[in-house]
């Protein structure tokens, strides 16, 4: 398997053995932004600051938590926790744990993941979601360093450094009365912002490579190659769902390619049709050359732009262009064409190229 080099690579623990996931499962920093957010988040790693990464969804947010926990001195575990994957009923003994007997259900004592955390740090991914009143008593345990189980009043004192995670505009939220703004600036110390995609382009082929090399292994298949159209269009994409989505155009493309090559069909792009199993060449069908490629990705394009009149500008665009690259010899023009000179010379009037008189005809017809 061939291997593209990074400036750094950052996956989950276990990526290779890992099952699909909505979380981005790998972050490179090659570009020069990230290259520079990459310097900032190890400078507050040093730090025992609490941290909020703010960003869209699927940018790697939990990868950069991660590196911020691998580059400081803590020593204890990295614990993380969606709070948006628990009810308003359960967040609060997830995060601070209960006695046994404390609610329905709760048959023993179990320690919250604040305690799990002990001597490490805590992800909190999507805090945005905290209900406001598992935001006033967060708050309280940020600021007294110690948790309360339900069920319980004995204080229980914790050493864990928080990094959070949002992919709201939390000022938004606080002007809206969705968050308040004690705990805002209580877990904004060391804000790191983590620009989308399609704002670190210099990412996305090295991305596009880790993960072709990554699916080629899991799906113990020879490295494809990508074909010019491909790259272009992959590096041209705005990408909304940022390194996720990726990942699975690159996958999807890993599976539906032949020959060893993605071509841009391969590509589950917006507005981009996707080859089917009857539209492919056979084996023993020549494929298309890289200029009908081209030629097609950008007829996708017009089409998507709701370009009027496609048919006739594609159309003079092709005589103009073909009578240009013959230097306007109309004998020539014709055989490139693979059409009669009468049909060319009515086309060439039709778009003004050549004016209706017998001494141009004449002409024509003594240069060729």
């Amino acid at each position: 398997m061939t291997s593209t080099p990074y400036a750094r690579l950052l996956t989950l623990p276990n990526a290779e053995q890992a099952a699909l996931t909505i979380r981005a499962k790998a972050l490179i920093f090659h570009d020069a932004k990230s290259l520079a957010l990459l310097r900032q988040v190890e400078r507050i790693a040093c730090s025992d600051a609490n941290v909020l990464i703010m960003g869209e969804s699927g940018t790697g947010k939990e990868l950069v938590a991660r590196h911020i926990h691998a580059e400081s001195e803590r020593r204890g575990p990295f614990v993380a926790v969606n709070c948006g994957a628990f009810s308003d009923n359960l967040i609060e003994a997830e995060l601070f744990g209960h006695e046994a007997g404390a609610f329905t259900g709760a048959q023993q004592a179990r320690a919250g993941w604040f305690e799990a955390a002990q001597g490490g740090t805590l992800f909190l991914d999507e805090v945005g979601d905290l209900p406001l009143a598992m935001q006033v008593k967060l708050l309280r345990v940020l600021q007294e360093r110690q948790v309360v189980r339900l069920g319980s009043r004995r204080p229980i004192p914790v050493d864990v450094r928080l990094v959070a995670a949002t992919n709201v505009h939390l000022e938004q939220a606080v002007q809206a009365g969705r968050f308040r703004l004690d705990l805002y600036y209580r877990l904004n110390v060391a804000p790191v912002l983590l620009p989308p995609l399609r704002e670190r382009t210099g990412d996305i082929l090295p991305l596009v490579h880790y993960f072709i090399d990554y699916y080629s292994q899991r799906m113990d298949s020879d490295r494809p190659r990508l074909s010019d159209e491909a790259t272009q269009m992959l590096r041209a994409y705005a990408w909304p769902g940022n390194i996720r989505e990726l990942e699975n155009v690159v996958h999807f493309a890993l599976i539906v390619c032949q020959h060893g090559r993605i071509e841009a069909g391969d590509l589950r792009l917006p507005g981009l049709p996707l080859q089917t199993a009857e539209s492919r060449p056979h084996a023993t069908t020549p494929e298309p050359c890289d200029g009908l490629a081209a030629i097609r990705s950008g007829l996708y394009r017009l089409l998507d732009l709701d370009t009027p009149h496609v048919y006739e500008r594609i159309e003079e665009l092709l005589f103009t262009a073909a009578f240009a690259y013959c230097q306007e010899n109309q004998v020539r023009t014709a055989r490139q064409l693979g059409i009669s000179r009468n049909i060319l010379r009515t086309q060439l009037k039709r778009f003004g190229l050549i004016r209706d008189t017998g001494l141009e005809a004449a002409g024509e017809a003594a240069g060729s």
